[in-house]
């Protein structure tokens, strides 16, 4: 990217003179080693410059585009300052080339005056010089040929040329010169010390010599720009330090253009002050370091700046630009405002942040008033350093009148912000009359609900136990009671305009009646010598109370205020076994009890020798899942039991009919060796020989299967894991 190009019409701006009076002397020392004068002043017409002859290694045309350059920086200024720019201009003829001169003839010793325009010859650092003894045409005898350097009007001998051999010179370019053609000498490894004039002089037929202006040229690196990070305020009287830019490398040493927002910045007294320095490395190459220095103003705060570094090489002009930068600037506050965040309607449980914002950098110290309610006089709340005050939960005494004070601990000037109100919505005081609702069977009950809030209310009545909507509104009746409608119901009061808004009630409705419980007698089957938790529950209002009439440690929970549950931990006895447990619960209409019947789990097994075998197992005592019921029990069917072993037995003996047909099958078919002469007899244990054994396996338990045994009426190992042994005997 680069500035804006601009041109204007009216009279050449440049004009060569011989003799200048009042002119305005700038002597720099040039990139090739050589003193020049740049004389420039003004003309008598105000957009015309005066160039004298002592500046002429550059061209015309070079010259012309620098003084309209320098015209038209600041054509708002006059020509007392525009001279006073004089300087800065000829400093820029040391990057520009002289012009390229025909090739003339010259007699004499080399090095003496009157001598003609060198021609140029351009390369890159690093590259081959191709040093050309005169143009193609001429008509001079060129094997016969010396080559000088010219280093500060001084000519030494570099190379000799006879007879069309080459020949170097001691010295610093023994190793990298050659002899490339008729004229031609090629120079390697081109460094910076090489820009200066190589003269070829030939003596037949006449003395001859032709000079060369070797220019050297470098791209510099990628520009780095290192901005102040420490920031500048909008107060300093001088220009601060914006940002460094440094190019490393370069040859001849490249211009800088400072640029703010994509335009370029010019020198401004008291505003922009851009220095450069630079440094010449071992190798020749220099380091370009620039300052921008600027008088910053608060719209500054969020500018982009940059360097342009422009250079030249054979191939034509160049540019490199760096990263763009910002830099902290610092500005007094003019404005203090106070936002709060969630935006839109509050409720109270909400996390509320009201935050004090400013327009200075830094922000100033910040304070948060409230307004009292009652005095009307603005207290400070308690908020963090960054101006940050947290509600969390916010509540309806939140409400209220807040403004921020602002201080800047540096103008020491306070600031204020507008008032703004906070609203924070609520509902609260959920009542339920009456309190504690209870009435007789066959009665009627209204409940009414109410809430205080600073929106309107809509109410809903639910059921506790299924979370149903019974009704709409404020008032539930219910028409003839019964036990199953007593119970928890729920009211909820709930703004319409501000959602997840609301808040609720339960009461509890009781229906006057003796205690009630699920059942007058149940099943507990048992191990005998183990602890056993029993437990019985019981319903009524007023709630009863549930007594033992056996031994142990009883515990009550109260599952609502009408509903009691007990737990009866005691040891299974012989005599507990016979005479049973009961639960007996009571309250002032009347009383229930339940008979709880204790019997030891059994396995049925079937054997030879005996027909029954008692069997163990745990039982395990849970409240009923219904509202007002008592316990239920897991108990063991014995007829499924019975039912089990008998598809036991019927299948073992299908599985043996099916081996007896395998086995009659495979003997008819002669495949079976059972005694037959020139056969071979199946070999069995000497001890098992007269038997034939078949293995029968089943994934059922012992208790759940028959016990199928030999004729000789082994019993079972205790180990067995149901698999069983059967003989078939011939």
């Amino acid at each position: 990217m680069g500035g804006p190009q601009r041109g204007r019409e009216g009279p050449d701006p440049l004009f060569l003179g011989q003799e200048v009076p009042q002119c305005y002397t700038g002597r720099v020392y040039t990139a090739w080693g050589e003193h020049r004068c740049c004389d420039l002043v003004h003309s008598g017409h105000p957009d015309q410059l005066l160039l004298t002859a002592s500046s002429h290694g550059a061209t015309r045309t070079h010259l012309r585009l620098l003084a309209r350059r320098l015209l038209l920086l600041s054509p708002r200024h006059g020509s007392g300052e525009r001279e006073s720019r004089i300087g800065g201009f000829c400093s820029g003829l040391k990057t520009i080339p002289p012009a390229l001169p025909a090739w003339e003839p010259a007699q004499g010793v080399p090095g003496e005056a009157e001598q003609p325009t060198p021609e140029l010859v351009e390369v890159e650092v690093g590259n081959t010089a191709l040093l050309r003894c005169g143009p193609s045409h001429f008509p001079g005898n060129l094997s016969h040929v010396d080559w000088f350097s010219v280093y500060k009007e001084k000519p030494t001998l570099i190379f000799r040329v006879r007879q069309g051999q080459g020949q170097s010179e001691p010295g610093e370019y023994q190793h990298r010169l050659s002899l490339q053609g008729p004229g031609v000498l090629a120079l390697t490894q081109v460094a910076p010390h090489d820009e200066r004039i190589f003269l070829c002089q030939s003596k037949r037929p006449r003395s001859q010599e032709h000079r060369i202006q070797l220019r050297v040229y470098k791209a510099p690196e990628e520009p780095t720009i290192q901005a102040n990070v420490l920031g500048i305020s909008v107060n300093s009287e001088e220009p601060e330090e914006v940002a460094t830019c440094v190019g490393r490398n370069g040859y001849p040493i490249p211009q800088v253009i400072w640029y703010k927002n994509g335009l370029p910045l010019m020198e401004e007294k008291n505003r922009i002050h851009i220095q450069s320095s630079q440094i010449v490395e071992s190798s020749g190459l220099y380091t370009l370091k620039s300052v921008l220095k600027v008088r910053l103003v608060k719209e500054d705060k969020d500018a982009q700046f940059y360097c342009e570094l422009s250079y030249r090489l054979p191939s034509g002009n160049h540019m490199k630009e760096s990263r763009e930068v910002t830099v902290p600037v610092f500005y007094p506050a003019e404005k203090v405002w106070l936002e709060v965040e969630p935006t839109g309607m509050l409720k109270e449980g909400d996390r509320v942040e009201i935050r004090c914002l400013a327009d200075g950098n830094p922000p100033p110290h910040f304070n948060i008033n409230k307004q009292n309610p009652s005095t009307r006089e603005m207290e400070e709340e308690r908020s963090t350093d960054n101006g940050l005050l947290v509600l969390e939960p916010a509540q309806k005494q939140h409400s209220g009148l807040y403004e921020c004070q602002g201080l800047d601990l540096e103008a020491m000037i306070p600031l204020l912000s507008e008032p703004q109100e906070l609203l924070v919505n609520y509902v609260s005081d959920v009542q339920v009359s009456p309190a504690d609702p209870e009435g007789q069977e066959g009665s009627s009950l209204t409940l009414t609900c109410k809430a205080e809030s600073n929106q309107a209310l809509e109410f809903q009545w639910l059921r506790e136990k299924t979370g149903q909507v019974l009704e709409k509104g404020p008032v539930l009746h219910l028409e003839h009671l019964k036990r199953e409608i007593g119970g928890g119901y729920r009211c909820m009061a709930s703004v319409p305009t501000v959602p997840g808004l609301n808040r609720t009630q339960l009461v509890n409705v009781a229906i006057f009646g003796p205690p009630w419980m699920a059942s007058k007698e149940r099943k507990v089957w048992v191990k005998e010598n183990t602890m056993l938790n029993l437990s019985c529950e019981a319903s009524g209002h007023p709630r009863p109370t549930i007594s033992w009439n056996v031994n142990g440690t009883a515990s009550e929970q109260y599952q609502d205020p009408h509903r009691v549950l007990s737990t009866l931990n005691v040891l299974v006895t012989p005599e507990l076994l016979e005479r049973g447990a009961e639960c007996t619960a009571s309250n002032s209409l009347g009383r229930n009890s339940t008979i709880i019947i204790l019997e030891l789990v059994s396995l049925t097994t079937l054997t030879p020798d005996s027909s029954k075998t008692a069997g163990l197992s745990t039982s395990t005592v849970s409240p009923h899942a219904r509202a007002n019921s008592t316990s239920t029990e897991k108990k063991l069917p014995e007829q499924e039991s019975k039912g089990v072993v008998i598809v036991a037995v019927i299948v073992c003996i299908l599985v043996l009919a099916v081996l007896g047909a395998v086995l009659y099958f495979l003997y008819k078919k002669g495949k079976l060796l059972c005694g037959r002469s020139g056969k071979q007899e199946i070999t069995l244990p000497p001890s098992r020989k007269s038997e034939f054994v078949v293995e029968v396996k089943s994934d059922k338990l012992p208790e759940e299967m028959g016990l199928l045994q030999g004729s000789s009426g082994d019993k079972r190992a205790p180990g067995d894991q149901g698999e069983k042994y059967i003989d078939l005997r011939h």
